[in-house]
């Protein structure tokens, strides 16, 4: 099982968090796209390291153009040596109209013309073929020589799509190397949605899901002490209230018989109630959603809930002493040899 870790909080920290990590033994780094853009904290790594694989996790695919992501790919590909991995996401329509001011569309056919897009601009760059990208959403047949950046020693970007239902599960598992299982994911849900949907997806390009990286979902919830595990379980349940409450999500939810829970949450979103959200979230849910252990435990349990089917997690936990960084190294170590 491969181990990554996010390349850190700020830009600042970046340099540092990146180098450590490496060090560390974690396979990948990622970069996240809530409050700050998901490329750069890549360019930072990229020059601080040597090794791991430099993935957006993700990037929001339909808040900017498919040109525009071809040419931060790119660069990012030639600047890593071949290290970075693009993985896309959707995002909920709300954030897509209401945050990015972007037109709406059935998102798993439009993701579908997305990265038909991106391979198209990357082989033009390549190979020199004309770029003819002429699909429903997406028009482009111009490429002056002044604006291609030519090829790459290393050009196989690796794709990664984020993933939660059915339609966009099954375009992950046809043209993506892998697949992002979402946060607010279970076990139940990966096995009767998640995994089918992915096969079916893979089956159509003639492959299997041994053919994929299938990374991660669900949370992982840890600490040091008591006190500490306590603060983190708080925080995760006020995530999965959040993820909970919003429609796109639902049949989580309903996977296991909550789908009240899912509409009192999202009235209460709408009443603008996300201080009171976390407490609908019990501690059966919890355990649905989460591993929760302490330093000594959780690896065993993380690995009991993601061995059968995941290929990569992500993992991580503060480092504030000489003893927190071995006993880190040595948790990443057994994971990665599951």
């Amino acid at each position: 099982m491969r181990v990554g870790t996010q390349a850190g909080p700020s830009l600042a920290e970046v340099p540092e968090t990146a180098e450590q990590a490496e060090a560390l033994g974690y396979d990948f780094l990622t970069s996240g796209e809530t409050s700050q853009n998901a490329f750069f904290p890549l360019v930072l790594a990229a020059e601080h390291t040597r090794r791991v694989e430099l993935r957006t996790s993700i990037a929001l695919a339909f808040a900017r153009s498919p040109m525009d992501t071809a040419y931060m790919a790119w660069d990012l590909q030639r600047l890593s040596n071949g290290r970075f991995a693009l993985g896309l996401g959707s995002q909920v329509r709300g954030h897509v109209v209401r945050r990015f001011g972007m037109e709406w569309s059935p998102p798993a056919a439009r993701m579908r013309e997305y990265l038909a897009a991106l391979r198209s601009i990357w082989s033009c760059w390549q190979t020199g073929e004309k770029l003819d990208v002429s699909t429903r959403h997406y028009s482009m047949n111009l490429m002056p020589p002044a604006f291609d950046p030519g090829p790459l020693p290393e050009p196989r970007v690796k794709l990664y799509l984020a993933a939660v239902n059915p339609r966009m599960l099954q375009v992950a598992g046809e043209l993506c190397d892998g697949v992002l299982l979402h946060s607010f994911n279970t076990p139940e849900y990966t096995k009767r949605v998640a995994l089918p949907n992915l096969e079916i997806g893979a089956a159509r390009a003639g492959r299997t899901l041994r053919d994929l990286d299938v990374s991660g979902g669900g949370f992982i919830v840890t600490g040091g002490s008591e006190e500490e595990i306590d603060a983190n379980v708080r925080a995760t349940k006020e995530r999965i209230a959040f993820y909970a409450s919003t429609r796109s999500y639902s049949p989580v939810m309903a996977a296991h018989g909550w789908q009240d829970t899912a509409e009192r949450l999202y009235r209460m979103s709408i009443d603008g109630k996300w201080s009171s959200m976390a407490g609908e979230i019990t501690d059966e849910m919890l355990a649905a959603f989460a591993v929760v252990g302490n330093y000594d435990n959780v690896v065993a349990r993380a690995k009991a809930r993601y061995a059968s089917y995941a290929t990569s997690i992500s993992f991580d936990m503060p480092v504030r002493t000489p003893e927190d960084e071995e006993r880190l190294r040595h948790m990443v170590c057994e994971l990665r040899s599951t």
